[in-house]
């Protein structure tokens, strides 16, 4: 959309094979976050016989620990500048430690004590904000006009959805074939090291990298502080958190209470879960383009009124029926989907904002610090959910336990109650949120004549210094 009397800045279209090779890497990310979500915790705590309370605690701590990391990860992200590229490097760096982060947590023995989950997800988590970072901040300078940005995280969720399918089959296909839970769950451990390595290069040989101008000479540590007193940063950062909150808890509890509440088998809720993973397909692009017709934060807003609603439906619904439970569960992973697609668009469009108004690059530091309110919020997920919802209903998570119908019933109400909460907050946060498309055009326009000018600066002052070029006489 132009700004009405200015012209349009033009931009190049991305080619569909373009963003599904950009998109690539998003298969090990969304497989690994549904695993750590919804496979990894149960295993420590079932399969390796640790503790609720000490799995709990290992998952916040680290996601504690990560989240300043993050943020000096994006600052560093930000200025760097290489032959190579800016996210290019850091894409490269991350993939190794993320590969050797998960290895050792598949290496886990029984028993094992906090001191070494604590390590090596420690570990796993910086090599996975370097590879996610750098993708996202990469994605959205691939995208700079508001439509483009929505059809590139678009295409990055949905070709996510075969990572997060192929973590969802492995089990299935591994305990039809005669065997264990556990050992599902170490095959999708190995699908996730051998894809991240496949898809990292993919990305690195066929995407373009444009680093953008810096305008501004003056930039201190309070700078980047005062991020957080801008309004649309905390706008953003509220909804994601409790955009991923919400879901997460769900996640958390998700094989407990479609086994114990809702009669199914782990092989049924897993397929079940499958379902609800698949309507990202058609979520993900459905919600892009609902969002360049009535723009991105009310696309949000209504994403997560029909998510609440469509969960709420669950309790009633009649269990152990597959059928039934099928169009909810795809309904609900629908929205699900739209709520990434919409978070991360928005942020390269309030990064976008931001790079006007001050002169430097904030697309890296932008993703970090929502990074950072992602795992603070998949951390709590965890945390409160397994320390304190279950322990508070007396719910028994060790495999063979026999639970109570008042612990049955406390845990259907924590696996509904909370995620309707926390989305509806979320929605709630872009309720008066002013940056529309002929806003962000204009910004847009203003930092390409920008561009534009401090472009012909540069090649002025090496003209100047070219014994070729002397300097015209007056």
């Amino acid at each position: 959309m132009a700004t009405k009397g200015k012209p349009t800045v033009a931009v190049g279209v991305l080619s569909l094979p373009a963003v599904l090779a950009f998109a690539s890497v998003s298969i090990p990310i969304a497989a690994l976050q549904l695993a750590i979500s919804v496979h990894l915790p149960r295993y420590f705590a079932s399969s390796i016989g640790i503790e609720l309370a000490v799995v709990g605690a290992a998952f916040g701590l680290v996601r504690l620990i990560d989240i300043p990391i993050d943020a000096g990860i994006g600052v560093a992200m930000d200025r760097t500048r290489t032959a190579f590229g800016r996210y290019r490097v850091w894409m490269l760096g991350g993939a190794p430690i993320l590969m050797i982060g998960l290895y050792m947590l598949l290496a886990a023995p029984d028993g094992v004590g906090l001191g070494y989950l604590v390590v090596w997800l420690l570990v796993m988590y910086l090599g996975y904000s370097g590879v996610y970072l750098a993708h996202l901040a990469w994605a959205g300078r691939l995208a700079p006009t508001y439509d483009q940005r929505s059809r590139v995280f678009g295409g990055v969720t949905g070709l996510g959805v075969v990572g997060a399918m192929a973590v969802l089959l492995i089990p299935i296909v591994m305990g039809e074939a005669g065997y264990s839970e556990a050992e599902g769950v170490r095959a999708m451990i190995w699908f996730i090291i051998a894809a991240v390595p496949v898809t990292a290069f993919v990305v690195l040989a066929s995407t373009r990298e444009t680093i953008a101008k810096d305008h501004s000479a003056s930039f201190k540590a309070r700078d980047y502080i005062s991020l957080l007193t801008r309004g649309n940063v905390l706008r953003i950062l509220a909804a994601d958190f409790f955009v991923t909150l919400g879901p997460g808890w769900m996640a958390a509890l998700y094989l407990f209470y479609f086994r114990d509440s809702r009669g199914f088998s782990i092989a049924e809720a897993n397929i079940l879960l499958m379902v609800y993973v698949a309507a990202g397909f058609a979520g993900a692009p459905f919600t892009a383009w609902m969002a360049n017709r009535i723009s991105k934060h009310r696309a949000l807003i209504l994403n997560t009124t029909v998510y609440s609603i469509g969960l709420s439906a669950l309790p009633f619904l009649p269990p152990g029926s597959f059928a039934v439970f099928v169009p909810f569960m795809f309904a609900l992973g629908a929205m699900q989907s739209g709520f990434t697609v919409m978070i991360r668009a928005l942020a390269g469009d309030i990064a976008d904002e931001l790079r006007l108004e001050s002169g430097r690059e904030w697309m890296g530091l932008v993703y970090a610090v929502i990074n950072a309110t992602t795992k603070l919020a998949q951390a709590g997920a965890v945390l409160f959910t397994f320390n304190f919802a279950l322990t508070a209903v007396g719910y028994q998570a060790k495999a063979g336990a026999v639970n109570t119908p008042e612990a049955i019933r406390g845990l259907e109400l924590a696996y509904v109650v909370g995620p309707v909460v926390f989305v509806m907050i979320a929605g709630s946060c872009f309720l008066g949120y002013r940056l529309s498309p002929s806003r962000h055009e204009d910004i847009r326009r203003q930092l390409a004549e920008r561009d534009a000018i401090a472009a012909g600066a540069n090649l002025a002052e090496t003209l100047a210094g070219d014994p070729q070029f002397p300097p015209a006489r007056s």
